[in-house]
């Protein structure tokens, strides 16, 4: 039977379990121990790889909040979100200029000479003007400007939330891979022994030729599960290495205080209010508001206001230089107020839409990241149960197979149930401790999230773990002592919420806002770009045999 164990694609590059293939056929067969020989094979395919002490994370594990830090930092979202607050913020500072533009210059000349009557009459007309401020205009442009930053500084929040969410999958995904890779390597080399001890005892007449070429389909399908999963290891090594540059796999196992995290999600009007998407779509709301008031100061273009002067020569003119005040103010128009106005209400009814559903989205973020705590914890438990009730299973039949009480068939079903089980539980560990992280990201209590401005901040957590990290991993340390042994050992086996980026953002409704001098402007909706969801449906990432 073939052993089936698929998982995410994302994985990380890490040293992978070096398991060597063994050709059971090339083996030489023990001709003195055989009931020895065989309860090695099946005793081999029992034990734990030891992964963490094989890919190097024994002792220094990347945390996780320092591998977020790595991310964002290479994260191409945070340059263009930095620049964005950037420009609203100089916008905003424009906008206390004491003009709504610049100066205005204009000129011109006349004369008689080629057309006319040639009487040598010469005219030099300059001016010199400012478009005012309608009243309360530039109040209103600068509560704009100064609201978009904020709604861009709020972006980067989300942006780096949904890294954080992104770079979980992947970890967790990682991890999956990397126990699939070395639990398909052990039960080849068992599958391998077994097939060498069958051919042996087939020559000596104790088994049929029929046993021994179902030992050798056993093999060699093992040994397709195997180029598998190395197949899946390497093409996740490139994904996750992308959003790392690293190739190391971030620690996520400390994570185990399922009970803190759930009370930490109990509050679930605090939680939605500090969630960087909700406070997204209010700032937005907020610039909305502040568009409407611009377009209802905006009901007129700006008037001008500016000198001029003239120098002429005329025949028998008693003067050459004048010089003089102008002022142009053109009258409202509805041509000139319904546009903005109506750009201004379409932007305040998106942004309302955007809240509403931001308000909706986290709060069924958070019913969902409770409920996968409480499933998690009880999968886990059961899973460990039945991996166990399968083993036991397993090495009762092995003895009974080689007492030649029961068919090699049975027993080979038995140990592949078992690893089939082994598997799932080892999954259910990585979805119990991604499960903890994805609620820790969803309260914004994950070390290194909790900043404000983490466009500004996002290199404070590189180099080592969080102030917060070691707080919490004491807390962790205790209260997950007996789920995490299993899961030290056996790390892998799951990617939680799911593999893939998926594409974050919707569609941007456009719409037209008023510059500073009151003229329509196409702009993005104030940059409001709110993701669907962090969290993207994936398959299982174990499916059953």
């Amino acid at each position: 039977m073939r052993l089936s164990a698929c998982c995410s694609a994302l994985m990380v590059s890490v040293p992978l379990v070096c398991v060597p293939l063994q050709n059971g056929r090339a083996q030489a067969p023990s001709h003195t121990s055989w009931q020895a020989h065989t309860t090695h094979a099946f005793n081999t395919t029992n034990a734990e790889p030891a992964l963490a002490e094989e890919s190097g994370h024994a002792g220094g594990a990347l945390p996780f909040p320092s591998a977020l830090a790595l991310a964002w930092r290479l994260d191409p979202n945070r340059n263009e979100l930095t620049v964005n607050r950037r420009t609203a913020e100089s916008r905003a500072k424009a906008a206390g200029s004491w003009f709504a533009g610049g100066p205005i210059v204009s000129g011109s000349y006349f004369d008689d000479h080629f057309i006319g009557s040639n009487e040598g009459y010469t005219t030099y007309q300059g001016e010199v003007s400012v478009p005012l401020w309608l009243p309360g205009q530039g109040s209103a442009t600068r509560s704009v400007a100064q609201a978009e930053a904020e709604g861009a500084e709020k972006q980067a929040s989300v942006a780096h939330m949904a890294l954080a969410v992104r770079l979980l999958d992947a970890t967790a995904a990682a991890l999956l891979a990397q126990k699939r890779v070395a639990t398909t390597a052990a039960f080849h080399t068992a599958a391998s022994r077994i097939s060498s001890d069958v051919a042996h005892a087939a020559r000596l007449g104790e088994m049929t030729q029929a046993d021994q070429q179902m030992a050798d389909a056993t093999r060699d399908t093992a040994r397709t599960d195997y180029a598998m999963a190395q197949e899946e290891a390497q093409n996740a090594a490139a994904a996750l290495e992308a959003l790392l540059g690293t190739p190391e796999i971030p620690d996520i196992l400390a994570y185990t205080a399922t009970e803190s995290a759930a009370l930490r999600l109990a509050n679930t009007n605090a939680v939605e209010e500090n969630d960087p998407r909700v406070q997204a779509a209010s700032k937005e709301r907020d610039a909305a508001r502040a568009a409407m008031q611009l377009a209802r100061r905006s009901f007129m273009p700006n008037p001008e206001l500016g000198v001029g002067g003239i120098h002429e020569k005329q025949y028998g003119s008693p003067w050459d230089n004048r010089v003089g005040v102008n002022f142009t103010m053109p009258l409202p128009s509805a041509v000139h107020s319904a546009p903005l106005l109506a750009a201004a209400r379409n932007r305040q009814a998106a942004a309302d839409r955007q809240d509403i559903l931001a308000r909706r989205m986290v709060r069924q973020e958070v019913a969902q990241a409770r409920a996968r705590l409480q499933a998690t914890l009880a999968g886990l438990k059961s899973a460990r149960a039945a991996a166990q009730a399968l083993e036991n299973r397993a090495t009762l039949l092995e003895r009974s197979w080689r007492l030649k009480e029961t068919p090699l068939d049975d027993a080979i079903r038995a140990r592949q149930a078992a690893y089939t089980a082994a598997m799932a539980r080892d999954r259910a560990e990585i979805l119990w401790h991604a499960a903890i992280v994805r609620a820790l990201i969803a309260t914004g209590d994950l070390p290194g999230l909790a900043y404000a401005s983490p466009t500004q901040h996002h290199l404070s957590t590189i180099g080592g773990a969080m102030p917060q990290q070691a707080g919490w991993s004491a807390q962790t340390a205790g209260a997950g002592a007996g789920a995490g042994a299993g899961a030290g050992a056996g790390a892998g086996a799951g990617a939680g919420a799911g593999a893939g980026e998926n594409d974050l953002y919707g569609a941007e409704n456009a719409s037209d806002v008023t510059d500073a001098a009151g003229r329509a402007t196409p702009q993005r909706n104030g940059g409001l770009r709110i993701p669907a969801s962090l969290d993207t449906p994936q398959p299982d990432a174990a499916a059953a045999p």
